[in-house]
């Protein structure tokens, strides 16, 4: 007997992820799963007087979004504080805080979130925008931050550090006293910590913000890259309250003073595995970002020869502890944005192997900003895949002149590396690292089909339209093992899918961003639609 569809669309321009099955033209779904993928007419058989029929209007149609790289509660948290992502000057700085700090006169703190780099550098300058409530400003990547004096005089960290940093700095004058740069997580925290986080009923309705703004982009699942057992109960709560609207993928991070007895946290928390929310996954630090030195190079910083950044992890200490979690059939995902960091991982990952014995483990490198070309057919051996973000890349030398002085026309060539990772066999996924960057997928596409090349002899590392879909879907899903599940416009899978305003593939790659997702469906359910265009 045919099934009667709950949701038909017909007239698409389908792209399936599905290599046996590239394109059609309709799809139904029932309950949570897709039941028909083909032409038109076989949809109408599956027509009832209660199915919703949507016509495609020749846009693109693909399975859901999935980001592999996000920080979904620091992220909906940070939605609440000052919005910097716009700031371009002192001037700019000084009128979004003074606005916040009016809008927000019973909260202490003035909190601001995702400022460039080279805006400010000292805590005077925020002194004199606000002397006596303690201001925090954050870069957007997460690994810098600026405070005022009254914030780091309440931390107790303008004279001196109140205890050895494991993976910190405290940037200080000539006379020891703290400038106000604040680089890595404990010299950043050891201010932020002071700050008070909202509470679970208020964590839960930012939560729920957040996700709404990723539906309306296309995103349906996304790799939480940080996480604790507490962290995961607040995405399974809101599961259990039939509020959650997309699926979360959670590991338990590894930070260098974790002992072999703290692990028991990441097996506990392999053990969720709800529909929505699960476990399954420790990530590892291993260095930090270039623009605040702290990446770990094998050369010497191109404007700063003399400076050494360290790996957070030695390499026997990062192979111990990630043996530990491969033994537990843990992935492993590690933070590398300098080549040294790469390579060391991918050493770790390599001694795993020897020592434990080769698995189906799909451990990840994340970011990869720099590899060296000897390391990169590495990834394809070691079956390791390379997890990475498109808009880090500064689209031109002229846009981002911290990153590209850092590294040096030395290291351009293998810089954000995505085509000659393919080409080496690598697998890729793609994501976006927010709120470092924008989730919107398009956005992050963009970047990937136009970016420029910063010499003319570099080669030319553009992913071509197909490969991004694929990094967000197919191969997105691989990384998680779900590629049974989900990524695919297959019969069986998941219905997860999402139509576009456009037929994507008709789009010159410059005006990518002029499309927008429509219709959104998680689990059978519509999560996001425009009534404006949906027919």
């Amino acid at each position: 007997m045919t099934q009667l569809a709950d949701l038909i669309i017909t007239n698409a321009r389908i792209f399936t992820s599905d290599g046996s099955n590239p394109h059609a033209e309709a799809v139904a779904l029932k309950g949570n799963r897709i039941i028909y993928v083909g032409d038109n007419t076989g949809a109408e058989v599956m027509r009832g007087d209660k199915t919703r029929l949507i016509n495609g209007q020749c846009h693109t149609l693909t399975a859901g979004f999935i980001d592999t790289h996000v920080h979904l509660l620091w992220g909906s948290i940070w939605m609440g504080n000052a919005q910097l992502q716009n700031v371009k000057t002192k001037e700019d700085l000084k009128t979004v805080l003074t606005e916040f700090a009016d809008s927000n006169k019973t909260n202490p703190w003035i909190v601001g979130r995702g400022i460039r780099y080279s805006i400010i550098s000292t805590r005077q300058e925020l002194d004199d925008i606000m002397a006596d409530r303690p201001i925090y400003v954050g870069v957007f990547d997460g690994h810098t931050a600026w405070a005022n004096t009254k914030a780091l005089e309440m931390a107790g960290i303008l004279h001196e550090a109140p205890h050895d940093m494991t993976n910190g700095i405290v940037v200080r004058d000539e006379n020891g006293v703290a400038t106000g740069e604040l680089r890595e997580g404990d010299a950043m925290h050891a201010v932020m910590d002071l700050v008070p986080l909202p509470d679970a009923a208020r964590k839960r309705e930012l939560l729920k913000l957040a996700i709404h703004e990723f539906n309306k982009t296309g995103i349906t699942s996304v790799h939480n890259m940080n996480g604790d057992m507490e962290e995961l109960m607040a995405y399974a709560a809101l599961e259990d309250a039939g509020q959650m609207n997309m699926r979360v993928y959670v590991p338990y991070h590894v930070k260098p003073e974790a002992t072999e007895e703290m692990m028991a946290e990441a097996w506990e928390m392999a053990k969720v595995k709800m529909d929505y929310v699960r476990g399954g996954a420790a990530k590892f630090f291993m260095d930090g970002v270039w623009e605040s030195y702290t990446a770990y190079n094998i050369h010497p910083y191109a404007d700063a020869p003399n400076t050494k950044a360290e790996p957070i992890f030695s390499l026997e200490h990062f192979t111990r502890m990630a043996s530990l979690c491969d033994q537990m059939g843990l992935q492993i995902a590690v933070h590398c944005c300098g080549d040294g960091a790469v390579r060391q991982a991918l050493d770790g990952y390599e001694a795993i192997q020897k020592t434990n014995g080769k698995r189906d483990s799909r451990h990840r490198v994340e970011h990869i900003e720099v590899c060296q070309p000897e390391d990169m057919p590495r990834f394809k051996e070691l079956g390791v895949i390379a997890s990475m973000q498109t808009s880090h890349a500064p689209f031109s030398t002229e846009e981002d002149r911290v990153w590209t002085n850092r590294t040096g026309p030395q290291r351009w060539p293998f810089s954000f590396a995505w085509r000659s990772l393919k080409n080496a066999g690598a697998t890729l996924s793609l994501g976006s690292d927010w709120t470092v960057a924008p989730f919107d997928p398009m956005i992050n596409i963009y970047v990937a089909l136009n970016r420029k090349k910063y010499d003319e002899s570099n080669p030319d590392q553009r992913l071509t339209l197909e490969e991004c879909i694929l990094g967000y879907t197919r191969d997105a899903a691989y990384t998680e093992f779900m590629e049974n599940e989900k990524g695919q416009i297959k019969e069986g899978y998941l219905a997860d899918i999402v139509l576009f305003s456009h037929d994507l593939f008709e789009i010159p790659s410059a005006d990518i961003r002029s499309a927008k997702p429509v219709l959104t469906v998680i689990d059978g359910r519509i999560v996001f639609e425009d009534n404006s265009v949906v027919e």
